[in-house]
């Protein structure tokens, strides 16, 4: 079996228990997995290829943990620029609706591109329209192409506007469909085992689009086979108003009363999530996907991300989807999650947001979300998922004084170097086995395609 070494790293930032970053360091990989590391003050141990690092920072790949990688083809629409949440999805159901299995291929390939040169080597996506033969098999298969490690979170929405619901009748699902094309996708598709590269997570879409019944059935359904489960939760003003006056609970209560808090489930935002609610769902290890991002763009809030942490929730950071962030950086949103915590910190008089929490978060973090203790940290037996960021350009001039710090204070950059479960997908800042520019003008026809539909 190949061995791989990383030697010389300006920095090797491990994200451990004791959280090292190791001056001059050098990291092993045999096969699939870390074997072992050192500083510059331990000998090299011999290996097949060896890898100089020097003015690199080295870290474990970063975890995303949601997002919604098909309205990569619906970015910058001029309807929905300017809405918050609940405007900005009936403008875009429509177009959405005119999907295809293409489609939905390369879109997953196009946010996987910028995911990878972000810094980001596992991600969950939370897919939950299949219109026009779609399926989640097509991401699944797009995903394996681009050797990312993969969540696949197999969405529904089955209440639509005639039901009381926001999304358009044509794009619902009947229940009894959605669980069984679920269970399918679990038998087919779900690897619970360490180091697997691929995970089938039951997900329901939100509140206002699912019934409290498909709720129930889904938790069970997950719970019987093992598998996590994932919504969207408590993500602004109108979400609640809708919950109070549809189910007479906050946000909180519903997921309570759906079977949808404890250490297998997590929901995505929670910027409104009450006092009680986080209480409860730190007591339960109730997970939460903060996407800064799209929060600021759909103004829908500021998550209290410490006080949750501090309650014992597992918070992890997700860019969420391309027609809400109308990006995919992972380093990004790091970067964004530690400016807006700020703002918030400073309101409260508290120390302000560090770059290390918020590079916690993004590794540590995001595996504890997924359910994983296999990624997020480089240490021997861990998977080889690691990134490298290039720190010698006029990006990072003058901040070496504090290498690690600099990733998320400069401006965010492209990694130099990603490996994804001891395969190298990214080399000297060029993906080893595609083309994004290629991708890119097939992912803009496609676009058209969608529009010209709508």
């Amino acid at each position: 079996m190949t061995t791989i070494l990383l030697k010389n790293a300006l920095r090797l930032v491990t994200m451990n228990d004791q959280r090292e970053e190791l001056e001059g360091g050098w990291i092993l990989v045999r096969g699939r997995q870390v074997v072992a590391l050192g500083s510059a003050l331990d000998p090299l141990p011999e290996a097949d290829v060896v890898e100089d690092m020097s003015g690199h920072v080295v870290m474990p790949g970063m975890v995303n943990t949601h997002h919604h990688m098909y309205q990569t083809l619906t970015r910058v629409i001029p309807a929905a620029q300017d809405s918050s949440l609940f405007g900005w999805l009936q403008a875009l159901y429509p177009i959405w609706a005119g999907l295809t299995p293409e489609m939905i291929r390369v879109s997953t390939c196009t946010a996987m591109t910028e995911l990878l040169w972000s810094g980001c080597t596992t991600t969950s996506d939370h897919l939950y329209l299949f219109p026009n033969g779609s399926r989640l098999d097509d991401q699944i298969e797009a995903a394996t192409r681009m050797g990312m490690r993969f969540h696949a979170a197999r969405g529904s929405m089955s209440v639509g506007e005639s039901k009381g619901g926001l999304p358009p009748d044509s794009v619902v699902e009947e229940e009894a469909t959605i669980l069984a094309d679920t269970q399918r996708v679990i038998e087919a598709f779900h690897d619970p085992s360490p180091l697997a590269m691929q995970r089938v997570v039951v997900a329901p879409c939100s509140p206002f689009s699912v019934s409290p019944d498909l709720m129930r059935e889904a938790a069970g359904l997950a719970r019987a086979t093992g598998t996590m489960l994932h919504t969207h939760l408590a993500e602004n003003t109108s979400d609640i108003a809708y919950s109070r006056e549809r189910f007479n609970m906050t946000p909180a209560e519903y997921a309570e009363d759906v079977g949808w808090v404890g250490a297998d489930v997590w929901h995505a935002h929670c910027v409104k999530l009450d006092a009680a609610g986080i209480s409860r769902f730190g007591a339960t290890r109730t997970g939460m996907a903060h996407c800064p991002c799209s929060n600021m763009r759909l103004g829908s809030g500021i998550a209290p991300v410490r006080r949750m942490v501090a309650s014992g929730m597992r918070v992890g950071l997700g860019v969420d989807g391309s027609a809400s962030n109308d990006g995919s950086h992972m380093l990004g949103e790091a970067r964004q999650a530690m400016l807006l915590g700020r703002l918030l910190e400073t309101e409260d008089n508290r120390p302000m947001m560090q770059a290390r929490e918020v590079l916690d978060l993004a590794t540590r973090g995001g595996a504890a979300v997924l359910g994983r203790d296999d990624i997020g940290v480089l240490a021997p037996g861990k998977a080889a998922d690691l990134v490298a960021f290039d720190l010698r350009g006029i990006d990072h001039a003058g901040a070496q004084s504090d290498p690690v710090a600099a990733l998320v204070f400069c401006s965010p950059r492209r990694v130099a170097y990603s490996m994804v479960n001891g395969r190298w997908l990214i080399r000297d800042g060029q993906f080893v086995d595609h083309d994004p520019a290629l991708l890119a003008e097939t992912h803009n026809a496609l676009a058209r395609q969608l529009l010209e539909k709508a």
